[in-house]
């Protein structure tokens, strides 16, 4: 009798972020306009980078690939939450919120490791400039980003593969705007016990241990730009890793503020903001951040333009 019930959640309802009507459109426009951002600043982001010579060193490799990862971030969630500003009911099916899930795992975790990588990348740059070209060669780089992504994919592979075993039997309302992991598990009437276990596992690789590698590599990048003498020197120093510095306290920031807080209603509703920041916001703004203080950027960004516009 149980099995039979276990088989009837066919469709989830995405509570999405507000039931009050008269928003729906207001924030559908506001939405579709930042994902349009998006999509102009990372696709703008990727083509720059892969088209300018000048931009073809580890760090914008790295930042290539950011912009690959926040454009595929974006993608998987806001279309569908854009299709439900408009639609009467937030209907989502059983297989896209599992697809949905995986890819935003995914995603989530090759961005915490990109950024890992790319404090990695201006430590060496830093603090072993005159090996830096030989510690951060191309082979290493490809590498580092083929790591990346496999640690990623694994990691997202297993996530879904747990949430594929739980059962869904309860309610079918799932209390935010995609499928997220502690908004399913909510509607479990089955035990939870090794996703939670999985979960916490994960967190420490896919969160801890990032940070903990952003932390430390900061640590080393402060008292060697400390030791310089000159004030330009300095300034120059700190510039390279402001853009990154900017990027890797918004997203680990909004991440801290979903996650590190006690479970309730309220927290949860409170979550949906913070997510909508790393979802959503924050691949808007890395390539906003990166063109914005970078002057690389902006010179190659310019001779592009003349190239394919003036000439």
């Amino acid at each position: 009798m149980l099995q039979g019930n276990l088989s009837r959640v066919t469709e989830f309802i995405l509570a999405g972020l507000t039931d009050k009507p008269e928003l729906q459109l207001p924030l559908f426009l506001l939405f579709l306009g930042i994902y349009v951002v998006t999509v102009v600043g990372n696709l703008g982001m990727i083509i720059l980078i892969l088209f300018s010579s000048q931009l073809h060193t580890p760090m914008y490799y790295f930042l290539c690939s950011l912009s690959f990862v926040d454009l595929c971030q974006s993608t998987v969630i806001t279309p569908k939450m854009l299709e439900n500003f408009l639609a009467r009911q937030n209907i989502i099916s059983y297989p896209e919120c599992m697809t949905q899930f995986y890819f935003f795992v995914t995603f989530a975790i090759a961005e915490c490791h990109m950024l890992a990588v790319m404090a990695y990348d201006r430590y060496v740059a830093i603090c072993n400039a005159l090996l830096y070209n030989v510690v951060m060669s191309s082979q290493v780089c490809s590498w580092m980003i083929f790591g990346v992504f496999n640690i990623a994919l694994i990691g997202a592979t297993i996530h879904t593969v747990c949430m594929l075993r739980v059962h869904f039997c309860k309610d079918n309302i799932i209390n935010h705007y995609f499928c997220d992991f502690s908004p399913l598990l909510e509607l479990s009437c089955s035990s939870t016990f090794t996703n939670e276990v999985v979960s916490l596992c994960f967190s420490f690789f896919n969160v801890f241990i990032p940070t903990l590698m952003i932390l430390s590599s900061y640590i080393f990048i402060i008292a060697s730009i400390l030791r310089i003498k000159s004030t330009e020197g300095r300034s120059k120093a700190f510039s390279t890793c402001s853009s990154h510095i900017s990027a890797v306290s918004i997203f680990f920031g909004s991440i801290a503020f979903m996650y590190l807080q006690p479970s309730s209603v309220s927290s949860m509703d409170q979550g949906k903001v913070s997510s909508v920041f790393y979802t959503i916001v924050v691949p808007m703004l890395n390539p906003l951040i990166y063109s914005l203080r970078n002057k690389d950027v902006k010179v190659a960004l310019n001779k592009f333009l003349k190239r394919k516009f003036f000439l």
